[in-house]
């Protein structure tokens, strides 16, 4: 049964996307990034939606007061599936995401991708990737736009060794801002490489924000720790918790 579910959601995630994507096109010819933004969030909700409704997959959040109402937000947060891609194209209006390069190739998203100006980063240019993030994300940051990070740079699954990239430094010294770092427990319910789909609930918690300067090697241990620390606790918790209390289901699951 979740085989068969998990795959009619995939089946639904990626139709909706080509409907939603043809659909914005007209809006998106004339008016550029508002309108891409406006397409990715309806998918992404979409998405959530969808995954909540097909295969039982529901998500609550925890601690949004430490992330800041006004003013530049720099998120680093775990990254163990796709399912955090939508989730945070739901909770802001034209998010600058930190993508890898080979996301741009794929249809439609990719498309969509550039026209929202995500911040994409070629791994293989080496000391120029690293620069050309910093440009990007200099650029996200003067158009008011949140910046979303995924430090380890590729989807990681639960107990997976920590594998924290320099590039989340050189933001965090950069752009001179604190860093909100973000852990969650999707890798239980959502394969960081594969179909699979099961029923629970992931929680996504936005930890204390890491206040601008530190020197390098002081922040990527607190971030590490911060992050892992949060991110072990919330898979035990869903782990000691397998079936979901309807009163753990909150407004924002709606």
């Amino acid at each position: 049964m979740r085989l068969a579910r998990s795959l009619l959601y995939t089946a639904y995630l990626y139709l909706t996307l080509a409907l939603v994507g043809l659909a914005f096109l007209p809006g998106v010819i004339f008016t550029g990034r508002k309108a891409a933004a406006a397409a990715s969030h309806l998918w992404a909700r979409l998405g959530i939606w969808g995954v909540r409704a097909i295969c039982r997959m529901h998500h609550q959040i925890r601690g949004l007061e430490n992330v800041p109402k006004t003013g530049p937000i720099l998120i680093a947060c775990k990254h163990q599936a796709m399912w955090e891609t939508l989730f945070f194209m739901t909770i802001f209006d034209e998010p600058a995401i930190v993508l890898k390069k080979e996301l741009m190739s794929l249809p439609i998203y990719g498309w969509y991708a550039g026209i929202m100006e995500m911040i994409v980063v070629d791994r293989e240019d080496g000391p120029g990737a690293i620069k050309e993030l910093a440009r990007q994300a200099e650029r996200a940051l003067g158009d008011g736009r949140p910046i979303i990070i995924f430090p380890e740079g590729t989807r990681q699954p639960p107990g997976a060794a920590p594998d924290y990239k320099p590039g989340i430094a050189l933001l965090y010294r950069q752009l001179n801002i604190p860093c909100v770092p973000a852990a969650l427990n999707s890798g239980l319910f959502w394969q960081a490489h594969g179909l699979m789909r099961s029923p629970g609930l992931v929680t996504v918690e936005f930890l204390p924000p890491i206040a601008p300067g530190l020197d390098r090697k002081t922040f990527m241990s607190t971030l590490e720790e911060r992050i892992e620390s949060a991110t072990h606790r919330l898979e035990a918790e869903a782990h000691s918790d397998t079936k979901v209390p309807k009163n753990r289901l909150n407004a924002v699951n709606a």
